[in-house]
C-alpha cells in the first residue's frame, strides 16, 4: 500500500445528520490492511466495524447498521459481487467502494453494474481511500460536514491545531513540525495502543523505506520535551506500540 503525504490543513469532519459518527464497516481478508483502514478511518473520527469473509460482512452489518462498505472483490468464502448483493437485500442504498487487485476494465464495469458505487484498485493509498468515502457518503447524504475543534485536550495537555502551539500544565512547548504531527497523531488516539506501522502511515510516508527506528527516535524527542520532569503520559507497550493517556 502506498500513501500520498498528508496535507497541512484540516478537514471538516463528516458526521451524520443526527451528529452520531459516520459508520464504515471494512471488509477484507488481509488483517494489516483493515488495521489501517480502520485507523484512518478512525482517525477521521468514524466508527469502524471490520469482518474478514463475506459471511461475516453480512452478519457484522445486520448488527453494524453501515452507513458505507469497504469492500474487497477477493474473499475467501465469498466474491465481493455476492457480498454485494446480499448487503443490498438489507441496505438498498448503503454507498460501497470495492477493492481490488484486478485492474482490468471489464472487472470495474461488472463491480459498478453489479451496484458498486466506487472502486480503489490495490495497491492504494489511505488518503484516497478517505476521499472517496467522504464523496459517497456526502452523495448519499449520509455525512454533512462540521467543523471540528481546533484544541485537542488530553489530561493537562492542549494541542492547538490552528495556532501549532502546545502547552501542558500551561506552560508552552515548542515542538518541531515533526513532533505536532506526531503528537496530533497520539492525541487524536487517546488511550488507544498505536503501532509503529501505524505511525509510519500517518506521520511519515508508509513506505518510509520501513525505518521503523524513526518512531522510537521521534517518541524519545516528545518525551523529552512532554514528560521531562513530569508525571508521563507517552507510555511503551512491549511489541504493540505506544499509547498516549492523561497522568495519574
Amino acid at each position: 500500500m502506498t500513501r500520498d503525504a498528508r496535507s497541512p490543513g484540516r478537514q471538516s469532519d463528516l458526521r451524520r445528520p443526527d451528529g452520531a459518527p459516520v459508520r464504515v464497516l471494512v471488509v477484507d481478508d488481509e488483517a494489516a490492511l483493515t488495521d489501517l483502514l480502520g485507523m484512518a478511518l478512525r482517525y477521521e473520527g468514524w466508527e469502524v466495524s471490520t469482518a474478514d469473509t463475506g459471511v461475516r460482512a453480512v452478519q457484522v452489518a445486520k448488527r453494524f447498521k453501515p452507513d458505507a462498505v469497504v469492500l474487497d472483490v477477493m474473499l475467501p468464502d465469498l466474491d465481493g459481487l455476492e457480498v454485494l448483493r446480499r448487503l443490498r437485500g438489507h441496505f438498498p442504498a448503503v454507498p460501497v467502494l470495492f477493492l481490488t487487485a484486478r485492474d482490468a476494465v471489464e472487472d470495474r464495469i461488472a463491480g459498478l453494474t453489479a451496484g458498486g458505487d466506487d472502486y480503489v484498485t490495490k495497491p492504494f493509498s489511505l488518503e484516497e481511500v478517505v476521499a472517496r468515502l467522504r464523496a459517497l457518503t456526502r452523495r448519499a447524504g449520509v455525512g454533512v460536514a462540521v467543523e471540528p475543534d481546533a484544541v485537542l485536550v488530553v489530561g493537562d495537555l492542549t494541542l492547538d491545531e490552528e495556532s501549532h502551539e502546545v502547552h501542558r500544565a500551561g506552560q508552552l512547548i515548542p515542538l518541531t513540525a515533526t513532533e505536532f504531527e506526531l503528537l496530533r497523531f497520539l492525541m487524536r488516539n487517546p488511550r488507544r495502543v498505536v503501532s509503529k506501522a501505524q505511525i509510519l502511515d500517518r506521520v511519515w510516508n508508509y513506505d518510509f523505506g520501513g525505518q521503523a527506528n524513526v518512531v522510537e527516535l521521534y517518541i524519545s524527542y516528545l518525551r523529552k520535551k512532554i514528560d521531562a520532569g513530569r508525571e508521563p503520559m507517552i507510555h511503551t507497550l512491549r511489541r504493540a506500540g505506544y499509547v498516549l493517556k492523561p497522568a495519574g
